[in-house]
């Protein structure tokens, strides 16, 4: 019998190791898991930053654009009304 009792303690301290093995190997999956999670949205987050600061540096030269526009139309009206004037003290 003490044989026996051994055996089967040597058997439940296994299945017990097993077990142990099993939830760290989860757990480790798991964990893998989440990190890869992570890494994914530190990548999309990434993205989406070199694309607002491409739309933000397109949306700044066309301001500087339409600014550049806007001073010439101004300009040109000027001119139209200082001739609108000579035209009209004549």
């Amino acid at each position: 019998m003490p044989v026996e009792n051994s055996v089967e303690a040597a058997l439940a301290a296994l299945r017990q190791a097993v077990g142990g093995l099993e939830n760290a190997v989860d757990m480790r999956f798991e964990a893998e898991r989440e990190s890869s999670e992570i890494d994914a949205e530190v990548r999309r987050v990434h993205a989406d930053r070199a694309r607002l600061a491409q739309e933000l540096d397109e949306s700044q030269f066309r301001a500087n654009s339409l600014e550049e526009v806007n001073r010439e139309v101004s300009r040109r009206l000027v001119t139209a009304m200082e001739t609108i004037r000579a035209v009209l003290d004549r």
